[in-house]
């Protein structure tokens, strides 16, 4: 658990009652969330709570019925997905997103690929030195960043996939069930990665299932139940136990 991030004067992401309607029916109602560099927040709920309509929120592929979105303290709009990565915001899919035939360093620049010469042709050897520094640099243990993802295991991937966002996100780092398909030691491998992830300043918003994942990496815990709000606690000063009555409903919303 990190002890040493500080609030900033402004977040790096401050979500402000946030709602989202699909025709008649309010699938997130009056939600709001700062998160500020170099802290995890862990946003927890059943199924069918919001959890997934919050991540595409933030990350571009919904737009918010009413409320609104800030980076940094500037309030942003994001038409779709690539505006909400051009501002720095990177998301960690449990299928990861990955392209299985390609070698780890095209993966990580995929879409941002760096060229060279007046014929713009790839610049592959740059792309796949920055890629095996950084992935040193985060000890994920891979055989060399000119690998083939389908040789990868599962939690190699999973590294990839982090180091990718580590690389890209200047705002927030978005991980949706980061580690649903891993085993017990990738799993332990992935979180180390989260830690390092806060440890160099990064943003992450966390969803995910598992709640001792959640109390052993986030700092603070934020319950939707059906769409609404339920509360934010600190991990260091609640338990499993008011955590799981706040999603199951044994423990009424806080008051606004």
């Amino acid at each position: 658990m990190s002890t040493t991030a500080t609030p900033s004067a402004a977040p790096a992401l401050r979500l402000d009652r946030i709602r989202k309607e699909f025709g008649g029916v309010v699938a997130v109602e009056n939600f709001s969330l700062d998160i500020h560099p170099g802290q995890i927040v862990a946003l927890v709920g059943d199924n069918g709570a919001g959890k997934s309509t919050i991540v595409k929120i933030v990350s571009g592929v919904h737009h918010p019925t009413s409320g609104s979105i800030a980076l940094h303290g500037d309030q942003v709009h994001f038409p779709d997905a690539s505006a909400a990565r051009g501002h720095g915001i990177e998301v960690v899919y449990q299928d990861l997103a990955l392209a299985d035939m390609q070698p780890v360093y095209m993966n990580m620049f995929l879409g941002r690929e760096l060229v060279t010469g007046p014929l713009r042709r790839l610049d592959k050897k740059r792309m796949a030195s920055q890629t095996q520094a950084l992935v040193d640099e985060l000890d994920v243990r891979i055989p060399s960043a000119r690998a083939t993802i389908r040789e990868l295991s599962g939690g190699q991937r999973q590294g990839v996939a982090i180091a990718r966002a580590t690389h890209w996100a200047t705002s927030l780092v978005l991980m949706d069930e980061p580690t649903a398909a891993l085993g017990v030691a990738e799993t332990a491998r992935a979180e180390q990665l989260m830690r390092q992830l806060r440890e160099r300043g990064r943003a992450i918003l966390l969803v995910s299932h598992n709640l001792d994942q959640v109390f052993r990496v986030a700092d603070r815990i934020a319950v939707l139940r059906r769409g609404a709000q339920i509360g934010v606690r600190e991990t260091a000063k609640t338990t499993h136990n008011e955590i799981v009555s706040m999603i199951t409903g044994l423990q009424p919303a806080d008051e606004a």
